[in-house]
């Protein structure tokens, strides 16, 4: 396949997955197996335009972001709200600096985790969908640090390939009384300060393996991911609001056991 071929379907895949809870980074390592994509150029590709996905919720949600910034010094709300996501980002910075190694070199290799995590957190949206309870918060930007914590906790949980992050995290805000639509923001946020730190840690960590000469190919993958992650987080809110979350739920299981399917018949 041609490498620009690949760098179009891997950014869509990246901006299409990366703020619904699907895992982007399962069906990203899916989408790159099956592709045959054993270059290791394509690591650093992956790694670098989920860049492109962020910029799309800072694009989108600048006027509020950049509100919240020049507020900082004089305004109460504004720095409970940046507290807020700090105390969220925390704990999953502290979980991945301690277990980098394991998660690249164990976890993001086997196929079957990645495939049996998506399967179990769509059970779990399910469960969540019909059991969690009564919302009691419904602005992202007031949500009490306690429940920031409490987010961050669940957020851990995604250094899990297939998991997803933003299933983590959304999963998370709805158990602790979060209504759909705040969760779903919250997640948002919380995503810009989250990924932008794994990326550039991640980029850190394997610089050298950066072939730069691979450039163009990057680019055009960054680019895809920015528009189709713009598309996402525009009508994300908005349909689950409508919907809920037991579409991606249910999308998780079918590709979880799609993905088994096949890792048994020696394919994957």
């Amino acid at each position: 396949m041609a490498d620009w071929l690949a760098a179009i379907i891997l950014g869509l895949v990246e901006g299409l997955t990366e703020f619904i809870p699907v895992s982007s980074t399962g069906h990203l390592l899916l989408t790159q197996k099956l592709l045959g994509l054993t270059d290791p150029r394509w690591g650093s590709f992956i790694v670098l335009i989920q860049l492109g996905a962020i910029l799309a919720v800072v694009a989108l949600y600048f006027t509020r972001l950049w509100k919240v910034l020049v507020s900082l010094p004089t305004d109460p709300q504004a720095r409970h709200f940046a507290i807020s996501i700090l105390v969220a980002f925390l704990p999953s910075v502290l979980v991945g600096l301690l277990l980098y190694d394991f998660i690249k070199v164990v976890l993001f290799e086997s196929v079957t985790v990645i495939c049996v995590a998506l399967i179990v957190g769509g059970f779990g949206l399910l469960a969540l969908e019909r059991f969690a309870p009564k919302p009691v918060a419904h602005d992202a930007m007031t949500v009490s640090w306690k429940r920031s914590v409490g987010i961050g906790l669940f957020q851990c949980l995604s250094v899990i390939p297939g998991v997803s992050r933003s299933g983590a995290t959304i999963a998370g805000a709805l158990s602790l009384g979060l209504d759909k639509r705040a969760a779903a923001e919250f997640s948002f946020f919380l995503a810009i300060p989250t990924m932008v730190a794994a990326s550039v840690w991640d980029i850190v960590q394997s610089g050298a393996q950066i072939d730069w000469s691979f450039g163009e190919i990057i680019a055009l993958g960054f680019v895809v991911s920015f528009i189709s992650g713009w598309v996402v987080v525009k009508a994300m809110v908005d349909f689950v609001a409508r919907h809920g979350f037991a579409p991606f739920a249910w999308w998780r299981i079918v590709v979880g056991v799609i993905g088994l399917g096949l890792v048994w018949a020696g394919v994957a």
